[in-house]
């Protein structure tokens, strides 16, 4: 799948109907056949009226079919670079350019995703919330501790376990004032799926960040956060990743000290204070 209609469709697919997610999963897993059908031929794939196609087009961000297919066929054939593969030949220096530039691919990929509503809700939920909550499992959790260390700079209280029972616990002890925050990479681990519906039953808003658009976690968080990363044989996507999903938590702590910026500047200060008397 082109790599930028895929991110157009990844991006919209939360917001989409049936009907339309219908339509992206066809051209999605049909990219480069429905680059030489018409409108039509689409249609009666899918049982659908023509007007329905455009319709879905005009959505992700095409002026039509036409448009959608001349994109799909200029992405048909991607030109293969230094970043793509990380082979057994290469030297220690090429493995260490090509992992910096997938990060530096995921992060690009990653900030197509993200709009302008999605942030200022995501920020708005966090600044009317009285304390935050980050969760996650296995190699996420890395990625909640981040955000704990990160938040706790600000004039929210924030809290993390690295332990999925008193993650469950914590979750079950959450009220309205309260917001989740929900890290998974596949957006489908059972038990952190179980912590996301506990703290929904709770009463506390949810913000999943994740990589796919259709997983449950995804589709059941108040507010979703995505993330896009691309799987190679020694890097896998999970690892790349973590790169994208602390930078959401970077520019969700960010815009949160400047909208709190007396009381943020107070407890950072506080904060400085107590780690200088740690240092010689």
């Amino acid at each position: 799948m082109p790599h930028s209609t895929f991110r157009k469709i990844q991006s919209t697919y939360p917001r989409l109907s049936k009907t339309d997610q219908l339509i992206a999963d066809y051209i999605t897993a049909n990219d480069q056949q429905v680059v030489h059908m018409t409108i039509s031929e689409v249609a009666t794939q899918l049982a659908v009226a023509d007007a329905t196609i455009f319709r879905f087009c005009k959505r992700i961000g095409y002026n039509g079919f036409q448009d959608l297919k001349i994109a799909l066929a200029k992405e048909k054939k991607p030109i293969q670079s230094i970043h793509d593969e990380i082979s057994e030949q290469d030297d220690e220096f090429t493995i260490a350019q090509k992992v910096f530039q997938s990060n530096i691919q995921t992060l690009q990929n990653t900030l197509t995703l993200l709009t302008q509503d999605t942030m200022t809700v995501a920020i708005n939920a966090l600044n009317d919330s009285k304390r935050i909550y980050f969760f996650g499992l296995g190699g996420s959790a890395i990625i909640a501790m981040d955000g704990y260390h990160k938040f706790m700079r600000t004039n929210k209280p924030a809290f993390a376990f690295i332990d999925s029972h008193f993650q469950l616990m914590s979750a079950s002890q959450l009220t309205k004032d309260d917001i989740a925050v929900i890290i998974s990479h596949s957006g489908k681990n059972k038990d952190t799926l179980q912590i996301l519906m506990t703290a929904k039953e709770a009463g506390a808003k949810t913000i999943a960040i994740t990589s796919f658009p259709r997983s449950p976690i995804a589709t059941k968080a108040d507010i979703t956060l995505l993330t896009s990363s691309e799987e190679t044989e020694y890097r896998s996507e999970a690892l790349a990743s973590r790169i994208a999903q602390l930078s959401i938590i970077d520019a969700l702590y960010v815009n949160l000290m400047v909208k709190n910026k007396e009381q943020s500047d107070t407890v950072l200060q506080n904060i400085r204070k107590a780690i200088s008397k740690t240092r010689q």
